[in-house]
């Protein structure tokens, strides 16, 4: 059996992740998680969010280790991940009321970050939520020392991460017919944004 991955930062930040969720999932049945990484958010919150379908994704060189946490929690409301890189593709199959992302935006490249926002307003029903956490900049400025030094040590791993303008981001949202809904102060300089899909589809140019 493949050894579990871990990430140390999601034993820190799932219990606020899951406050928030049990908020503004309350009414939602499926949710497709962006990246799902080692896997442990995914048997974390489908463990303490019965109600949700959570259906992970991610690219392949991480399915093994997301197959190996959701093979020994063993819940039913858990999927195997989708084969998801977001440069790669602009729709997922079916359709869901929540997608939820964590840490995901620093790390990609901005093309990356367009792609991911068109594939969550490809992947929303009407009405569906997203919620993306991570940290992000206000203003074109840093909101904290910390923030600032990670945002620069991602730079000497790839000029293309960086922590994204908060300003930017709702642009893209707004382009792909997500509005803003709520924004959730998290521990340790971080954040939690949650946009509402529009009912109405606008017309593509």
């Amino acid at each position: 059996m493949t050894d579990k991955p871990g990430a140390p930062a999601t034993l820190r930040n799932r219990e606020p992740i899951l406050e928030v969720l049990r908020i503004e999932m309350a009414n939602c049945q499926s949710v497709l998680e962006i990246g799902s990484g080692t896997g442990q958010h995914a048997v974390f919150f489908g463990r303490e969010l019965p109600w949700l379908s959570w259906q992970t994704s991610d690219r392949l060189e991480n399915h093994d280790g997301i197959n190996a946490w959701i093979a020994e929690a063993s819940l039913p409301n858990v999927r195997r991940p989708l084969d998801l890189d977001v440069e790669l593709v602009d729709s997922v199959p079916g359709e869901y009321c929540g997608v939820f992302s964590a840490n995901t935006a620093h790390i990609m490249s901005f093309d990356a970050v367009i792609c991911m926002f068109q594939l969550v307003g490809n992947a929303l029903s009407a009405d569906g939520l997203f919620c993306l956490y991570g940290p992000f900049n206000l203003n074109n400025d840093f909101t904290s020392e910390s923030n600032r030094q990670f945002d620069a040590s991602l730079k000497t791993r790839d000029p293309r991460m960086g922590i994204r303008d908060l300003a930017e981001i709702r642009v893209l949202a707004s382009e792909n017919d997500l509005v803003t809904e709520k924004t959730y102060a998290m521990p340790a300089n971080n954040m939690l944004i949650v946009w509402k899909k529009t009912s109405t589809k606008r017309v593509k140019k």
